[in-house]
């Protein structure tokens, strides 16, 4: 059984639902050496999220987060946990509701992703800065 496991920094983005599935690819051209396994992509952060959706049509990462901001929004008077501005809390209850974490099938030295998935980071803070993914591959080599 093969493990590896590497520690990136994505730069700083705007909020929003932004495709990253080169980004990461390129941080581990170890992916390569597994014939079957599993991808585990962590964020290490509490404003912030990952998910799996469209990778074509950017309108509808536009439409993921008018959702979202339309469902959590900023600056609700019902939110105590403001001491980062008014997009604290929401950020948190955005982040709990799409999850730190994703586990996507290895195949062949390639994510098994289907034709139209892609990866994002899901940026949920107005000023988020950069973000801390932790990539942990583990397989059969090929």
């Amino acid at each position: 059984m093969f493990w590896f496991q590497k520690e990136i920094f994505l730069p700083a983005r705007k909020r929003g639902f932004h495709l990253i599935t080169g980004e990461l690819l390129r941080e581990i051209p170890e992916i390569q050496q597994i014939s079957i396994g599993m991808a585990n992509i962590f964020i290490k952060h509490t404003s912030a999220s990952l998910t799996i959706n469209e990778n074509a049509d950017p309108d509808v990462r536009r439409d993921m987060e008018t959702y979202f901001s339309k469902s959590v929004p900023d600056g609700a008077p019902y939110f105590v946990h403001t001491m980062e501005g008014p997009d604290d809390m929401p950020a948190h209850i955005k982040a709990s509701i799409m999850g730190p974490s994703l586990n996507i099938p290895i195949q062949n030295g390639r994510l098994n992703l289907g034709t139209w998935q892609g990866i994002y980071l899901c940026e949920h803070r107005d000023y988020g800065g950069s973000r801390k993914i932790v990539i942990t591959l583990q397989g059969e080599k090929k």
